[in-house]
């Protein structure tokens, strides 16, 4: 099993590309199932999530092609579908893995898909997935672990009126493509409106899909009887660029950013000033960091974009503990992502959590210990809060970061860090 070794201490200096968003990518590709001709994804990150998306594209009968080394174009041709199975032993690490499910109903009007598996941050139920696809004509069931899902009649699911009684992403995105091919209107209230949004409704227009909306809370869609072949590039990750402005604000380094969506960043960049961080776009999709020598205390809660994304917590955990005062963090989004503090508790911070929030009390001398990795954005923070460890730390379970971020270490390397991965 994979470990980092990292030697904190070093500010960061240098310039870093940010790759494309793996959860962009990953609804893009679960979108090439709506057709049978040729869909081209440009920008696709290289991390364990994408490989196991096209493992299960394959299993489903897609031909799946990466030209380039290392791959940031993949063509998928999903010419026929021999079968509409996400099986458990190739889902069981990747949640997105239920972004088929709306694919494979709208175009073959059947779907088994195995209740999804990923990161240990508390219940993501599939419920208003399932809903939601009930009201479009869909007959839903789920059994030994499997939701299956048939169209009666015409096997053609029909326009509806969805209203999520919560905000879900990946449910906005699963009825969005299956509304496609739906016969019909359908008219999506209370969606969701992250840039993966609007990216993925790019994608279907350019399929031939007709969308209104996408970005904001209503969403109609008009289904067509088939889309066809396009090209399209996905957007920025909009994590890992936060992660980076973090990263130079925590070592009080100076980092450019490049290729990555400012106006995504809004709520994070706006939270790092207020910490004393200096943040500035220098050219077109290019950021500026410069940390601060002393860092100021400030309080988070995590909401729907354009909030502060639930994906940033960890990381703005670990620059509290770098920052004078107390820091209140609330995460209103998921109810156990907390379990990166016990790991910084160990190496020094100052944190009690009280049911969703935490409380930060800074500046912490961090010490270098062994810690393990709980989940994806978890990972990331330890990173962070080892960067400016005294000593050594060793981040155990490093797969976890492995499913969203594209060699971080090499670039964190590149930019100064003593880092490096140990079998």
């Amino acid at each position: 099993m994979d470990r980092f070794l990292i030697e904190g201490g070093r500010p960061l200096e240098g310039s870093v590309r940010i790759g494309g968003a793996k959860n962009a990518a990953l609804p893009a590709m679960a979108a090439a199932l709506l057709t049978c001709e040729r869909v081209e994804l440009d920008n696709i990150p290289q991390v364990r999530d994408i490989i196991t998306m096209g493992r299960l594209l394959a299993h489903m009968g897609a031909v799946v092609e990466t030209p380039e080394l290392p791959p940031t174009t993949m063509i998928i041709r999903a010419e026929k579908i021999n079968g509409a199975e996400a099986p458990y032993e190739l889902v069981r690490t990747m949640r997105a893995s239920i972004l088929t499910l709306g694919p494979l109903i709208g175009r073959t009007g059947s779907a088994r898909v195995s209740l999804p598996g990923g990161c240990a941050i508390g219940a993501r139920p599939v419920d208003l997935h399932l809903k939601a696809l009930e009201q479009m004509g869909a007959e839903i069931s789920t059994s030994h672990g499997y939701v299956e899902a048939r169209v009666p009649g015409s096997g053609r699911l029909r326009g509806g009126h969805v209203i999520f009684d919560k905000i879900t992403v990946t449910g906005t995105e699963n009825v969005l493509m299956a509304a496609a091919l739906a016969e019909g209107e359908t008219k999506i209230e209370n969606a969701a409106r992250e840039p993966e949004i609007t990216d993925l409704a790019d994608l279907l227009i350019k399929m031939g899909a007709e969308i209104e909306g996408a970005g904001t809370p209503t969403i109609r869609v008009r289904g067509k009887q088939k889309l066809h072949a396009t090209q399209h590039t996905v957007i920025p990750d909009r994590i890992e660029a936060g992660t980076f402005l973090v990263a130079g604000a925590i070592t009080n380094g100076a980092l450019e950013l490049t290729g990555c969506a400012p106006e995504h960043l809004a709520s994070v960049i706006a939270k790092l000033r207020e910490t004393g961080v200096e943040i500035h776009e220098t050219a077109p999709g290019t950021l500026a960091v410069r940390g601060a020598k002393t860092l100021a205390a400030a309080d988070v809660r995590t909401e729907e974009y354009p909030g502060f994304a639930t994906d940033m917590q960890a990381q703005f955990m670990a620059l509290a503990t770098q920052a004078e005062g107390t820091s209140v963090i609330t995460e209103t989004i998921f109810e156990n992502r907390f379990l990166h503090a016990s790991e910084m508790i160990r190496m020094g911070a100052n944190i009690s959590i009280e049911g969703r929030r935490a409380i930060v009390h800074g500046p912490s001398t961090l010490s270098g210990t062994s810690v393990i990795a709980s989940d994806l954005r978890a990972s990331a923070s330890l990173v962070l809060a080892a960067l400016v460890a005294r000593g050594e730390t060793i981040v155990d379970r490093v797969y976890h970061i492995d499913r969203g971020y594209e060699r971080i270490e090499e670039k964190l390397s590149s930019i100064g860090a003593r880092i490096r991965r140990v079998h």
